[in-house]
Parts: C-alpha cells; sequence; structure tokens
C-alpha cells in the first residue's frame, strides 16, 4: 500500500511543478503509513523529476529512521510532524507555492476568508456556500520551534485542513491524497478568484 502510494503522490507532485507551485526545487510533501511512519520528500529535489525513491522515512520528531547517503529531509519536515499530531486523522500532507495563495498573504494580516463560492465546499464539512470560510495566515520563520508553537496555539482555526504561511506557500491535509489534493486545490482556486478581485478595486 505504501508503495502505490509513493507512486501516486510522486505523480502528483510532479503535476502540480507543472502548474509553477514548486518553483527552484521548493515545496515538501508527505504521508503517513499504516505504521505511522512518516514518508517525506527529500531536501533538493527539482519537483519534475520526482521519484519513489526521493521520500525518506522519519519519526515523529523528523529524525531520518536510515542512513541515507547524500540526502536529508525537507528543511520543513518538523511542520508536517506537528500537523499529524494536531490531527491524527491526517494522513497526507502538500505543501505549494502557488503565487496566488503568497500573494494574497502578502496584504492580508491573520487570515484570508471566503464567502460566496460553490468551490469552498471542497473543504470537507462545508455544506454551503454561503458560510464563510476562514483560513489563517501565520508569519513565516526559518525557526522551527516558532511553527510548533505558533499552530498549537492556533488550533482551533485551523479547521478547513490548511493554512497559509505569509510569502510563502500554503500547506493542505487529508485523510487521503485524494482529500488532501481537494483541500489544496479549493484553496489555490479560492485564492485566485479573491486576488484577481483585489487587482480591481
Amino acid at each position: 500500500m505504501s508503495e502505490k502510494l509513493k507512486e501516486e503522490l510522486a505523480e502528483v507532485i510532479r503535476y502540480y511543478n507543472t502548474l509553477g507551485w514548486s518553483p527552484a526545487t521548493s515545496t515538501n510533501y508527505s504521508f503517513k503509513d499504516a505504521n505511522d511512519i512518516i514518508h517525506v520528500s527529500r531536501s533538493g529535489v527539482d519537483k519534475a523529476n520526482f521519484r519513489t525513491e526521493d521520500f525518506i522515512t522519519v519519526d515523529s520528531v523528523g529524525k531520518p529512521l536510515e542512513n541515507y547517503p547524500n540526502k536529508k529531509p525537507s528543511a520543513e519536515t518538523l511542520i508536517h510532524c506537528i500537523i499529524y499530531q494536531l490531527f491524527p486523522s491526517a494522513k497526507v500532507i502538500l505543501h505549494s507555492h502557488g503565487p496566488y495563495p503568497v500573494c494574497l498573504s502578502k496584504v492580508l494580516s491573520h487570515k484570508v476568508e471566503f464567502e460566496g463560492y460553490e468551490v469552498q465546499k471542497g473543504f470537507e464539512g462545508q455544506q454551503s456556500h454561503l458560510t464563510k470560510v476562514s483560513i489563517p495566515i501565520v508569519e513565516n520563520s526559518q525557526d522551527m520551534d516558532f511553527f510548533d508553537t505558533e499552530l498549537r496555539n492556533r488550533k482551533s482555526e485551523l479547521n478547513n485542513y490548511s493554512f497559509i504561511i505569509k510569502g510563502h506557500g500554503t500547506y493542505a491535509w487529508g485523510e487521503n491524497l485524494a482529500q488532501a489534493k481537494r483541500h489544496l486545490e479549493t484553496l489555490d482556486y479560492l485564492c485566485k478568484c479573491e486576488w484577481m478581485l483585489y487587482q480591481k478595486e
């Protein structure tokens, strides 16, 4: 099962690269297998050429479980570990540098809100376009301990399976790959719509 998911996720990673969501080897991805072992994308790999062997297994605090000569897990692996700890049902985490969420996060403060969009029902649990959906925006930092504190403090705001790091990118997760994809793509689409409206003001 893990090998199949590796292949499916690797294909998604390559596809997202064609959308311009992972420039210059950026972004990171992971999944948690049936034994609660985390498989995370290694650092520095061109996502256009990502393969199943580019995953590295780590423990719950991001420490590699095997010796990987000349390879290391993503510098943001701890963010994945925190999400898995906060949301035990999460099995797949996707990270994107899509430009619309990044640009929108630069002009907003603590959150982005969507209302009246049919596509907002792409977030698990959302039943109507009439409700207001809020996605947290957190400050960017090179200090992973900052994210540990920030995400734990704002857990109650993370009820739509995603958040945006200001000027950086988005994280989205789900109980399987399809759900994680739906959450990430929903967020990106809504941010694109909001950014286009913002540009008209």
